[in-house]
């Protein structure tokens, strides 16, 4: 079996820890009937989901661009040089 990815390991485990968060937090709400955490600690888990999110596409993107260039090479170099994104966005 091929070993996963290290950045394939951190969004699977966001994703699982954000949903966690999430429906734990709407059963404390719907028990407590306080919504205190909406404000707080749901926003906290999905900005850090975000982040990793941004992350693994970034990544992915750079891989892919490496792939490009050995498929294609000095070709696809000029076309990723030329199509720079603003910052790298």
């Amino acid at each position: 079996m091929k070993k996963r990815e290290f950045s394939k390991k951190i969004i699977i485990f966001m994703t699982v820890f954000t949903v966690i968060i999430t429906i734990y937090s709407l059963i404390l709400m719907w028990k407590t009937n306080d919504t205190s955490p909406l404000a707080y600690l749901i926003p906290a888990v999905f900005a850090e989901y975000a982040t990793s999110t941004a992350f693994y596409y970034w990544k992915a993107r750079k891989e892919n661009e490496i792939k490009l260039r050995r498929l294609y090479g000095e070709e696809a170099k000029q076309t990723f040089d030329n199509d720079t994104y603003n910052g790298g966005f």
